[in-house]
């Protein structure tokens, strides 16, 4: 984070934190945002990183506010939010690795990190008794939903406005 424009980082970050609570919020009033097969709108947001560095911190904290208020247990609390957290660090290091222009591989670290992490969490914190590989299939096609499709969508929108949304990155 650079000290001149230190204000805007943070603010960034705190509005992308917002927005993924809103959005966590309203996939849980639709009741699917947790469990076994889950599709948090939020979880789109996870392609932020690609565009800005303060959508690291912004997605890290949004999950770990989201799944407070969704009345997570601990676990589910630190877990889940660490996946997030490695989801997005992923995101920003693949940002520059393109194919055609367009940063895919971005897409890709949200989606195996909470495909490998959240079953554990469901299985020991919440005592889900489906399989490990089975619900590393499910949470991972929820992923794939919001990552690999509302992501996309979202890329698409975000990348024709990156300048105005994100003057201070690079």
């Amino acid at each position: 984070m650079k000290a001149k424009h230190s204000a805007t980082y943070v603010a960034q970050a705190a509005i992308i934190a917002a927005i993924y609570v809103v959005l966590t919020y309203l996939a849980s009033l639709m009741g699917i945002a947790n469990g076994v097969i889950q599709v948090r709108f939020s979880e789109m947001m996870c392609i932020l990183p690609i565009f800005t560095s303060a959508a690291v911190p912004g997605l890290f904290v949004g999950c770990i506010i989201s799944n407070i208020i969704a009345g997570g247990v601990i676990w589910d609390v630190i877990f889940g939010s660490i996946a997030t957290l490695i989801g997005a660090i992923g995101t920003r290091l693949l940002r520059k690795a393109l194919i055609k222009g367009h940063p895919v591989f971005s897409f890709l670290p949200p989606i195996i990190s909470n495909a490998l992490i959240i079953p554990f969490v469901l299985a020991y914190a919440y005592k889900m008794e489906d399989s490990i590989p089975f619900m590393m299939g499910t949470v991972g096609l929820g992923e794939l939903i919001s990552v690999g499709v509302f992501g996309a969508i979202l890329y698409v929108t975000v990348r024709k406005y990156k300048n105005v949304l994100f003057p201070n990155e690079k």
